[in-house]
């Protein structure tokens, strides 16, 4: 459907094109509402006009904080004309977990889910680089103050000041500290991964685009541009859950891309459920690890279903490999089921020893380090920690060990990172362990992810205790629920005596995993 479509170098070149060429098409339709191309248009470049209004302009951050929402999408597009940047927050972070993330950015502008805006109303005061907040509502009905915001707009077209270098999303991913860090994402980044992460999808005439991810995740605003790109309706759900799924697939929905959590719920749901999802064409998953029964189990729900099977990080955009349809099904090579499959395009792969910084032997487990057009500008004010994962001749430490086959296809076995993966969500162990460390019972703690059919790993704690003092499971996880995210917090916790540690006294959290992984297909992906 792009085959006319000149090569995008800006983040909105798609949707001027598209506005060019079928201004009254359905672009995205979103709780009942729709907008052609010319239309969804008009909106952007209102917001444009307003962040102008504002005082934004090209080196600047924006923010927003709800649910999945079109505005969240506008808002990325009119701040890239300007040459800024949108810093996409996470709707489920705690009140100090939100004041953090705004901050850090730096963000002049906040646009604010009217659900959301209790939370930020008692952290108003702390929100220091903040200088106008707008709510927004999710049905855009009388007194949404987005929506008169963009009514009494003029629109601005693009900054001719905007370059391609210009980072356009800050996307917030959990760094070394245990302090979340800010991914600084291009306008190039962007463009470069849209072109080459849906290689081999081809949208046909008369598809629709689900897009359930969340927004904050670069899954979902990666994702959002495919549809984009291609020039065909996205429909998008606010929530990811069972109903809303069911009703953009019945409004004609056919390709999406999901974390496994979401198919095996769908798998449980009956059979009434496993056959409405049947009419869609493509089901990509990623974000979080597979269990291999229950993507055979979903592949022989849905026999006509394309299966693509996604890896890759925020620091990239989103997807490095891909593993594809006829791949699932080749019966001749069932072992590709537990691969990450192939590099896409503009992607380059090495697997490098850790320890020497060298190349293995191919076949050799070794760090997996990649070299992409999409690699970020780097994590924001943090030279340091970018580089220590961006060589000086652009290469990525991704902190996964794996290997790759005579064949080209990417294994991704286990990690470097103490990083866990749970339903698609990235929670860093030190995060935790900062807030239970705090607990006054607690002396030391190890967190680590251990695998759930369901969410593909949740978090466990394991902790020993200060002598004279007693905490036990239900106190310990209660507390990080006073601090921190739900889904951050601990699903079950161990206490111990004593944590295993190495002769130089690291506490050995591969040998707190290892009882749980064994037996599994994986103990990543």
């Amino acid at each position: 459907m792009t085959a006319d479509a000149p090569v995008p170098t800006f983040l909105d070149d798609r949707l001027a094109h598209w506005v060019a060429t079928t201004p009254d098409a359905e672009a995205v339709s979103y709780l009942g509402r729709t907008w052609t191309w010319a239309q969804w248009n008009d909106r952007v470049r209102r917001l444009a006009g307003a962040l102008t209004e504002m005082g934004i302009g090209r080196g600047d951050v924006v923010s927003f904080l709800d649910k999945n929402h079109p505005a969240c999408v506008e808002l990325s597009f009119a701040a890239a004309s300007l040459g800024a940047a949108n810093a996409i927050v996470n709707f489920r972070l705690a009140g100090d977990e939100v004041d953090y993330a705004v901050n850090d950015a730096g963000a002049k502008v906040l646009l604010v889910g009217t659900e959301l805006m209790p939370l930020v109303e008692k952290i108003r005061d702390r929100l220091t680089t903040v200088e106008h907040i707008v709510e927004v509502t999710p049905d855009g009905g009388d007194g949404d103050a987005y929506e008169a915001l963009l009514a009494a707009a003029t629109p601005v077209g693009r900054s001719s000041e905007v370059t391609p270098e210009d980072v356009c999303l800050v996307m917030y991913s959990s760094g070394t500290t245990g302090r979340p860090k800010g991914v600084m994402l291009t306008q190039r980044n962007m463009v470069a991964h849209t072109r080459n992460a849906h290689d081999g999808w081809g949208f046909d005439p008369g598809d629709k685009n689900l897009v359930a991810m969340p927004l904050f995740h670069v899954g979902g605003s990666s994702y959002v541009l495919f549809g984009i790109h291609d020039g065909v309706p996205s429909v998008m759900t606010r929530d990811p859950d069972g109903g809303s799924l069911a009703g953009a697939i019945m409004a004609g929905a056919n390709r999406t891309f999901l974390v496994p959590a979401v198919l095996a719920q769908v798998l449980q749901a009956g059979p009434d459920a496993i056959r409405l999802f049947g009419a869609l064409k493509t089901y990509t998953y990623g974000a979080a690890p597979m269990p291999l029964p229950l993507l055979r189990a979903a592949m022989d729900a849905w026999p006509t279903t394309d299966f693509i099977q996604v890896y890759g990080l925020t620091e990239v955009s989103g997807v490095l490999t891909h593993l594809m349809p006829d791949e699932h099904r080749d019966a001749a090579h069932p072992e590709r089921l537990v691969s990450a499959g192939k590099p896409i395009p503009e992607v380059d792969v090495r697997v490098v020893d850790p320890a020497t910084l060298t190349d293995v032997a191919p076949g050799e487990p070794g760090e997996l380090w990649f070299r992409t057009p999409q690699l970020m500008a780097g994590y924001l004010g943090r030279p340091e920690a970018t580089a220590e994962v961006i060589t000086a001749d652009g290469w990525f430490r991704t902190g996964d060990l794996g290997r790759v086959d005579a064949d080209g296809y990417v294994f991704v076995e286990d990690r470097l990172k103490d990083m866990i993966i749970s339903g698609g969500e990235n929670i860093y162990s030190p995060e935790v362990e900062r807030v239970l460390a705090e607990h006054p019972a607690v002396m030391e703690v190890a967190v680590i992810g251990v695998p759930d059919d369901t969410w593909g790993e949740v978090v466990k704690a394991v902790v020993s205790l200060n002598p004279d003092t007693k905490a036990d499971e239900a106190e310990l996880v209660a507390w990080c629920r006073d601090r921190l995210a739900h889904y951050k917090c601990p699903k079950s916790v161990d206490v111990l005596d004593l944590l295993p540690r190495n002769p130089t006294g690291k506490i050995l959290k591969r040998d707190l995993r290892a009882p749980y992984w064994e037996d599994r297909d994986r103990s990543v992906v």
